[in-house]
């Protein structure tokens, strides 16, 4: 069993990456990807970069040239649900594209030639990341000097729609936009679908894990570098050791 683990930020990785034992590092359409023992399991992690095209290029090359065998995708995410916090954490369901619009040929977020308006995560893998988030949450709200930086108070996870474009949300009429015609998203972000229509293309199971950073309006107050550093990394690092433990010892095939 390989794990790949791709994530929107360099400091994810990092935060990884000292935990990797016998580490190899390939240099790959100017990414590196790191390769190595995580917690007993062969794994290997990449920054994706941002964006679609980013991203499907390195969950390609993730499947076709590393041969893993499913894919964890970790990073930050715009709450557009008024149910979530800075803090919380959105385990993707179905993974929405809501920059695609080939109308009049196809109907609006219809992915064209597919048939689908969205690609959905494994459950299986879902239902371990649950468990690892909810494990993790509850470690953290202990100490709550990382958290008040940030004003994170009973932070907390769902499992939901998510939805991704090539933009960044700030502005409350795009918000109320993609509320409106994708009700069911909780969040959005610039990555997660092309990943999940990559493998699910290729038949890999895949889970998208979001940690909530803002709220991708004019009303988004934070040090986002510093959120990345504390908060964001800190999120990554404690669920994914979960899950890795709690997959160790289901051995689930998914």
């Amino acid at each position: 069993m390989k794990i790949g683990i791709i994530s929107a930020m360099q400091e994810e990785v990092e935060s990884l990456v000292k935990f990797l034992k016998d580490p190899t590092i390939t240099t790959s359409g100017k990414r590196s990807y790191y390769e190595g023992n995580l917690w007993g399991i062969t794994t290997v992690l990449v920054f994706s970069r941002w964006g679609k095209v980013a991203s499907s290029s390195t969950a390609t090359n993730l499947i076709l040239n590393f041969g893993v065998d499913i894919v964890l995708f970790t990073g930050v995410a715009g709450a557009i649900d008024r149910d979530l916090n800075i803090g919380d954490v959105v385990i993707g369901r179905n993974i929405y594209q809501h920059d695609m619009d080939s109308r009049p040929l196809y109907n609006r977020y219809e992915i064209p030639l597919t048939g689908v308006s969205y690609f959905s995560a494994s459950e299986e893998l879902n239902k371990m990341v649950s468990v690892s988030a909810r494990k993790f949450l509850d470690t953290v709200i202990t100490n709550s000097s990382i958290l008040d930086e940030f004003q994170i108070k009973s932070p907390k996870f769902v499992i939901g729609d998510i939805a991704s474009g090539d933009q960044f949300i700030s502005d409350s009429k795009d918000v109320i936009n993609i509320k409106n015609s994708l009700p069911s998203v909780k969040c959005v972000e610039m990555e997660g679908g092309a990943v999940a229509q990559v493998c699910s293309e290729y038949g890999v199971p895949f889970t998208i894990i979001r940690t909530i950073s803002d709220t991708a309006d004019q009303n988004s107050e934070i040090d986002f570098l510093k959120f990345i550093q504390s908060i964001a990394s800190l999120y990554s690092e404690g669920i994914i050791k979960n899950f890795y433990s709690h997959y160790s010892q289901k051995k689930i095939k998914v």
